[in-house]
């Protein structure tokens, strides 16, 4: 029998316990067939690899990111770049210039945190577009910015005066709407814009996941498709498949429905009240390249917004605390009605007094119901207390926080926070400390979302300005790598077959120019990728090692032996 591909001479990170460091791998199949195969099975291999001494790690794994929403921004105009409201309008003029007089500039990557809380002037963006309707996403995902043309055509068909259930029209001392949108109250704008044509989701998808395996990703959950103010058509997954379909699917992905994508499905009188979609399709469902991930439910904002549910009011906010997205009760009968229809629950909870709804809604669901199939999560975790992080150990939540917020925007978090909540902010030591699971994740677009450069932040924690953010919260770098294999496959559902470069696993890895867990905190991300394999198929990459066909017996490094 001959078997598809031997990988030897490398260094290998497996993170499989019972062998830690290897130098060869067979592959057969797109799974790993044995780790340091003897010689009279590695002489067996079609096609040899001599990695020359190169570094191998799992596929990196990032357990929330937005893929659609990242792809689509790299289909329109950046902001993320700008460093002054001037360079706000500047942006908008060059890609207002070449439209139709009446076509949408839209825009993506705003962030109002990094220019000091500065929004951009609804008069100011309508003669920057020349009268052309503005749509600024923010990087929060948590609000957008409009012009005084697009604001027109709002008030058109919605009234952008009366109240919002979650969400807030932003008014000026003038009494016209500033142009921010905050939470729900995107729903104005996404009324008139959505849904996306599939192709246009499609094409997202081929751009995000092309890119994703330049940085070594070969896994990604979308956490939150189909439904809400973060949903860019009912019919998304339909995308996901047909991308799968056309090849443009060029990674793994999990997918969260939105909780507004379920509805109620009849049943049997004697089955429970449950919220799902129709023929009981719930969380699970799917293959290793596409499956339906948890039910995404959003209880409370944004830190980066000051949306987000706090015990304890802002700094410099008198009276803030944020909000839940949807009333408390309604919250926790929501939820419960998905988990009894069999889907587990990803609650975004970013306050700790929204982590502490998310925590009695989860423990009550896995009392009362047993485990679903998939581990029940609580998505970004902000602001976490001693006393909550006791609790998500003992009942198995995966919490998954984003370090590398604290890269791009750790300043303004901590001057929102205080010393005291900035110290229980995006926890990673803590959670290892106590036996939990502890994923890698970007929340890209939100965060730059490259796994080495999240790496690093887990490890240094340090802020723009240079100051360490939570010291007591940094982990090591092969702690980091962990988490983004190891622990990201734990967190999906996936930890027999993904995160380990063991027998039986997906022959999904990373070729690396040096060793991370060996390497300085500060050039962490300096590892540059040089190739990714995903299913035993190189994807991405020119290798200046050699690959050939293997017509003689294998090298004397097949007997363990350093060549180098």
């Amino acid at each position: 029998m001959r078997f598809d591909l031997l990988i030897h001479n490398a260094h290998i990170l497996t993170q499989d316990p019972a062998r830690p460091l290897a130098r060869s791998l067979l592959i057969h199949d797109g799974k790993i067939l044995e780790a340091d195969p003897d010689f009279d099975l590695a002489r067996y291999a079609a096609r040899v690899i001599d990695a020359e001494g190169t570094t191998v790690v799992p596929g990196f794994n990032d357990v929330h990111a937005h893929s659609v929403w990242f792809g689509l921004g790299l289909m329109e105009a950046n902001l993320g770049e700008a460093a002054s409201l001037d360079d706000v309008y500047r942006i908008i003029a060059r890609a207002a210039a070449g439209l139709a007089p009446d076509e949408w500039v839209i825009a993506s990557g705003y962030s109002p945190l990094l220019l000091g809380g500065q929004q951009p002037d609804r008069d100011r963006l309508d003669a920057a577009a020349d009268g052309r309707p503005v749509w600024i996403k923010h990087s929060s995902g948590h609000a957008c910015t409009l012009n005084g043309a697009a604001l027109e055509r709002v008030a058109a068909s919605g009234d952008l005066t009366a109240p919002i259930d979650g969400g807030l029209v932003v008014m000026g001392a003038d009494g016209r709407p500033t142009g921010l949108l905050e939470e729900n109250a995107m729903r104005l704008v996404q009324d008139i814009m959505l849904p996306y044509p599939l192709e246009t989701i499609e094409r997202a998808l081929d751009l995000a996941t092309t890119h994703y395996l330049s940085e070594g990703i070969t896994s990604v959950t979308d956490a939150g498709i189909a439904g809400g103010w973060i949903g860019y058509s009912p019919r998304e997954f339909a995308a996901y498949q047909s991308a799968r379909d056309k090849g443009l699917l060029s990674v793994r992905v999990q997918t969260m429905m939105v909780l507004d994508a379920l509805h109620a499905v009849p049943g049997h009188a004697e089955d429970p009240v449950s919220r799902g979609l129709d023929a009981g399709i719930r969380s699970g469902l799917g293959d290793d390249w596409l499956r339906l991930g948890p039910v995404k439910i959003f209880s409370d904002g944004s830190l980066l917004g000051s949306t987000a549910y706090m015990t304890e009011e802002y700094l410099g906010c008198p009276h803030n605390h944020g909000y839940l997205q949807m009333g408390a009760d309604e919250l926790r009968s929501s939820a419960l009605e998905a988990y009894r229809a069999g889907w587990a629950i990803a609650m975004h909870a970013i306050g700790d007094h929204a982590v502490d709804h998310a925590i009695e809604i989860i423990t009550e669901a896995q009392e009362s119901y047993g485990l679903n199939g998939l581990p029940n999560r609580i998505e970004h975790g902000g602001v976490v207390r001693p006393d909550q992080l006791d609790r998500i150990a003992a009942a198995g939540i995966v919490l998954v926080p984003q370090p590398h917020f604290i890269t791009e925007f750790g300043d303004g978090m901590a001057g929102l926070l205080g010393s005291k909540r900035t110290a229980w902010s995006y926890r990673a030591k803590s959670l290892l400390a106590r036996g939990a699971v502890l994923p890698g994740s970007s929340d890209r677009p939100v965060s730059k979302g490259r796994p080495l450069d999240v790496m690093q932040s887990f490890v240094e924690r340090r802020t723009p300005s240079g100051n360490v953010y939570g010291p007591g919260e940094r982990i090591s770098a092969a702690e980091a790598l962990s988490a983004y294999t190891a622990g990201s496959a734990a967190a999906t559902g996936a930890a027999d077959v993904k995160g380990r470069l063991a027998p039986g696993y997906l022959a999904d890895l990373v070729f690396l120019d040096q060793d991370p867990t060996s390497v300085a905190p500060s050039d962490i991300a300096r590892t540059e990728v040089l190739a990714t394999m995903v299913g035993g198929q190189i994807r991405y990459g020119q290798l200046n090692f050699p690959a050939r066909t293997s017509n003689v017996e294998p090298e004397p490094a097949l007997t363990g032996k350093e060549t180098r």
